[in-house]
C-alpha cells in the first residue's frame, strides 16, 4: 500500500479551504514526500474540459518531473440526475464523460477512475435506480476495459453506500475491471461492523480514501416541552487518528482479506483548525506519520 495526496484536499472546495491551481498542487504533493496523487476530475484541477489529451501527455511529463505518478482520477457523477426530464439523455452524458475521463487516465498512466453511483430519486423505486446504475456502470466498465482502466465504484452516494449492497452491486456489475473504493467513513458512520465490512469488501477492493472525523451532537430545542429534540449528529473533520474511526482496526482486516491497494487522504469538508495551508499541511504530513505507524 502506497500513500496518496487527493487533489480535492487543496481545491479550494469548502469555505475557507486554500486553494492551489494544478501546478501548485504537484509541487505541494512533492513537498510533502507523498509518491502519488489522485487528481479530482472537475475544475479548478483535471477537468476534461481544460485537458485533451495532448495537454495529458504534457501533463504526465510534469507529474514525473515531480517524482510522482497519479493513483486515480477521481470523477463526478450521478446516474439518477435529472430523472424528471426523460427526454434529456444524462445517463449517456455521464457514460460518455466517464469514458473520456478514462481516455485521460490511461494517457497520464493512471490505473483506476472513480465514479459514484446514483443519489436516491423520488421518480424511481429502489428496484428501477439499481437496474438503471446497474446497466451504466456495466456500459462504463466495458467501455474502459480496451484502455486498461479500472472502474472504481466509491462507496459515497445512497444507492449502494452500506457495504453489503456495494458488494451487491459489484458482484451484479460482474465486470472484471469494475471494483470497488471502500472507504471506512462509510461504514463507520453507519454504525455497522468495520471489521467484517472490511473483510468482506477487501477481495473486491481496488483502492481506498480515509479521512477522520469526530462526532458533535446536535439538538433542536422544543419550547412547549421546555426540552431538547435529538438530531443528527454533525460530522468534524479532525486529523488522523483523532477520530472515531478505527482504522487500525480496518487495515488489519483489509490486508487480512488480500488489499493491497493504495490509500489516499482527503481533506474534503470543513478541517478542525480551518483550512489556512499551514493547517492543510500539518494534516497532511500528520496523515503521512500516521500511515507509516500502521
Amino acid at each position: 500500500m502506497k500513500p496518496v495526496l487527493h487533489s480535492v484536499s487543496y481545491a479550494g472546495v469548502w469555505q475557507g479551504q486554500a486553494h492551489l491551481n494544478m501546478r501548485e498542487f504537484l509541487a505541494k504533493a512533492q513537498q510533502l514526500e507523498f509518491p502519488a496523487v489522485m487528481l479530482m476530475a472537475k475544475r479548478p484541477h483535471f477537468s476534461a474540459l481544460d485537458y485533451d489529451l495532448d495537454a495529458c501527455r504534457k501533463f504526465k511529463a510534469e507529474l514525473h518531473s515531480h517524482g510522482l505518478h497519479c493513483a486515480v482520477v477521481a470523477g463526478y457523477n450521478n446516474f439518477s440526475a435529472d430523472l424528471e426530464h426523460g427526454d434529456v439523455p444524462h445517463r449517456e452524458m455521464q457514460i460518455d464523460h466517464i469514458g473520456t475521463l478514462v481516455k485521460m487516465a490511461a494517457t497520464i498512466g493512471a490505473p483506476i477512475v472513480r465514479i459514484f453511483t446514483a443519489y436516491d430519486h423520488p421518480s424511481q423505486n429502489h428496484h428501477a435506480l439499481w437496474s438503471m446504475t446497474v446497466k451504466a456502470i456495466r456500459e462504463c466498465a466495458r467501455r474502459a476495459a480496451p484502455h486498461g482502466v479500472i472502474i472504481g465504484v466509491q462507496n459515497h452516494h445512497d444507492l449502494a453506500a452500506h457495504y453489503e449492497s456495494q458488494f451487491d452491486l459489484i458482484q451484479e456489475i460482474g465486470e472484471p475491471n469494475c471494483r470497488a473504493i471502500f472507504d471506512a467513513w462509510a461504514p463507520a458512520l453507519h454504525g455497522t461492523d468495520l471489521i467484517a465490512a472490511a473483510r468482506k469488501m477487501a477481495p473486491i477492493t481496488c483502492h481506498t480514501t480515509v479521512a477522520d472525523y469526530q462526532l458533535r451532537p446536535r439538538f433542536k430545542y422544543q419550547p412547549d416541552l421546555v426540552n431538547y429534540e435529538p438530531r443528527p449528529p454533525y460530522t468534524q473533520a479532525v486529523p488522523m487518528g483523532e477520530g472515531f474511526i478505527d482504522y487500525r482496526g480496518f487495515f488489519t482486516a483489509m490486508r487480512e482479506g488480500g488489499f493491497y491497494g493504495d490509500v489516499a487522504y482527503e481533506m474534503c469538508s470543513p478541517l478542525m483548525g480551518g483550512g489556512a495551508i499551514e493547517n492543510l499541511d500539518a494534516c497532511a504530513r500528520k496523515f503521512m506519520t500516521y500511515f507509516q505507524s500502521l
